[in-house]
């Protein structure tokens, strides 16, 4: 035990068993976390960056994943665990100490940091803001506290403060569970902190820093690129898009962040392991064995190179072209990808309608066929000469098509059936090739010009 207490920060995160392992079956619901993670490796890249702009990381800088917490950034001996918690918009706001502590994870955050020695500092990264009162007061004493212990001032909290100190520690002991400290259990866990429970959670809040009101997950997969990788980038002086170094960068980190459970490394029995004699792991072997959570500055160096060599395999899939006959026809006639991709949509719907509608009514039939000779005259009122005169007249006849089926009475067509999916009804026609939007032309050849001009990448 005395040993153990001369370890780094960095050696105490991995040679200290974490209680529970949850975060990596579960991270494959939350890719924000993986995304928070990827900008922080972004962040030490650029700082382990010499001038030369090539990679010196002689502070071996190096992020451990869903260790502890979310993620412990390790640099030399030091190390900093991070705790990544996303807020909906419904719930924003953390409104009280107690939900800092709770849905905000600092309970957990500074249990994991107390059986660490007390030797890491902490992040809390979160989209939720920080409301006035409590919380905000809550981090101004965070502040002050950090502000204290970095000019190696004594972190002795006063007025206000102390009433702050003892909500945290409340909080604390409420949501501990049964990771509470020994003495902070049973009856001598009073609501009034001592003295000694006081000072653990003022030292706990003189390394502690939260980045509030982050991009939320609905956002970040556009917002990433520009904002995380761009000055990258940028500091390298290359020319690719930003999209392709985000997304081999943000891939690394994803696959490290599930990455639980033990290495196999084709192991088929631990030959020897315990024999008498045999030394317990050191800290580097113990690294070594978490290698597959590890996302060191030379991982990221090779997947920035590697984009940087091939940005098309790495940038962000358009959307796929669509190749239906009635698409390649309306495109043909310079019909907008909005109204092509409505057509598609609408059609479908058109289609699901029918089969409904054909499952056991022996009328759906014959109303179908009155349908159909009816779309067929709509698109014949709208093909006129004047349109045809304006050169690429496809969204003008779309647009009529549209005018003309708001006019049809609702006892003129089928129950159920709305201008909407009409308009679902000609794009089957044009499929079928019965309404163009162009002047006729060979729709197959045109698909397999798209096709091999696309390389396949349709829909």
């Amino acid at each position: 035990m005395p040993e153990q207490l001369e370890l780094t920060a960095a050696e105490l995160v991995v040679t200290t068993p974490q209680p529970d392992d949850a975060g990596a079956d579960t991270l494959d619901r939350y890719d924000w976390q993986a995304s928070m993670a990827a900008a922080d490796g972004l962040q030490m890249y650029h700082d382990a960056l010499g001038t030369g702009k090539t990679l010196q990381d002689d502070a071996n800088r190096r992020i451990l994943c869903e260790f502890h917490e979310d993620w412990v950034a390790l640099k030399g001996d030091a190390a900093e665990l991070v705790s990544a918690k996303h807020r909906d918009p419904s719930v924003d706001a953390y409104r009280t100490v107690n939900q800092l502590a709770d849905a905000g994870g600092l309970a957990h955050l500074f249990l994991r940091w107390r059986a660490l020695k007390e030797k890491p500092t902490c992040r809390l990264v979160t989209t939720g803001g920080i409301a006035s009162g409590d919380p905000q007061d809550l981090v101004a004493v965070m502040k002050s506290m950090r502000d204290l212990r970095r000019s190696e001032q004594e972190t002795t909290p006063e007025g206000d403060t102390v009433q702050l100190v003892e909500k945290l520690h409340s909080a604390i002991i409420a949501h501990g569970g049964k990771h509470l400290p020994k003495e902070w259990m049973g009856d001598s866990a009073d609501k009034i902190p001592d003295e000694t429970q006081r000072d653990q959670v003022v030292r706990f809040l003189s390394m502690l820093d939260i980045q509030h009101s982050l991009t939320r997950r609905a956002d970040i997969g556009f917002a990433a690129p520009t904002k995380f990788a761009k000055p990258i980038i940028e500091h390298l002086g290359y020319d690719v898009p930003p999209e392709a170094v985000w997304n081999a960068v943000y891939g690394l980190f994803f696959t490290r962040m599930r990455a639980a459970g033990p290495r196999l490394d084709a192991i088929i029995s631990p030959v020897l392991a315990f024999a008498n004699g045999s030394q317990n792991p050191t800290a580097g072997e113990r690294e070594r064995a978490l290698a597959s959570r590890i996302v060191t500055m030379q991982d990221i160096d090779v997947a920035v190179m590697t984009a940087v060599a091939n940005p098309a395999a790495y940038g962000s899939l358009d959307s796929p072209l669509r190749l239906s006959r009635s698409a390649v026809k309306m495109r043909k006639g310079a019909c907008s990808e909005n109204s092509i991709e409505r057509s598609e949509q609408l059609r479908k719907d058109y289609l699901r309608y029918w089969r409904d509608r054909l499952t056991g009514d022996p009328t759906a039939m014959a109303e179908r066929e009155r349908l159909r000779r009816l779309l067929l005259r709509v698109s014949d009122k709208a093909d006129t000469p004047l349109l045809r005169s304006r050169g690429a007249w496809g969204a003008d006849f779309w647009n009529s098509i549209q005018d003309f089926l708001e006019e049809i009475p609702e006892d003129k067509i089928p129950p159920g059936m709305d201008a909407d999916l009409m308009l679902g009804g000609i794009g089957d026609l044009a499929n079928a090739c019965q309404i163009w939007f162009s002047e006729w032309f060979d729709v197959g050849e045109e698909i397999t010009r798209l096709r091999e001009e696309n390389r396949g990448s349709a829909a």
